[in-house]
């Protein structure tokens, strides 16, 4: 391997982990903070806030997919099938576990009304 060619990969390495980077302090202090407008609306089942946490996820795992597994290497059709295969399948399985949870919390404050005569 050349010099040039091992310098490329480190100057894009740490492009990638300074990316990476910048999403997760961001997800850090979202989550610390938990400002109010974000937090305490209320959209398809949650907040505003779980919707920006599970689409920062989605970008960093889609960014260590195409970078550190080489998917921006392989032919368009096998990136585009295993991406988006997997996009769908998440954003499907967390809509439904969010929303149903909120519903079964809906569901558990009926039921569990305390009374003391």
């Amino acid at each position: 391997m050349s010099n040039e060619h091992s310098h490329s990969h480190a100057v894009l390495i740490w492009k990638v982990f300074g990316f990476l980077s910048v999403v997760t302090i961001v997800e850090v202090v979202l989550g610390i903070y938990k400002p109010a407008p974000l937090h305490l609306s209320n959209v398809l089942g949650t907040s505003w806030l779980n919707w920006i946490f599970l689409i920062l996820t989605l970008v960093k795992a889609y960014g260590i997919a195409w970078y550190f597994m080489h998917l921006k290497d392989e032919v368009t059709w096998l990136r585009r099938a295993i991406v988006w295969t997997v996009v769908f399948l998440i954003g499907y399985l967390s809509f439904f576990l969010l929303y149903e949870g909120g519903a079964l919390g809906d569901i558990d404050r009926v039921w569990t009304r305390w009374s003391y005569n």
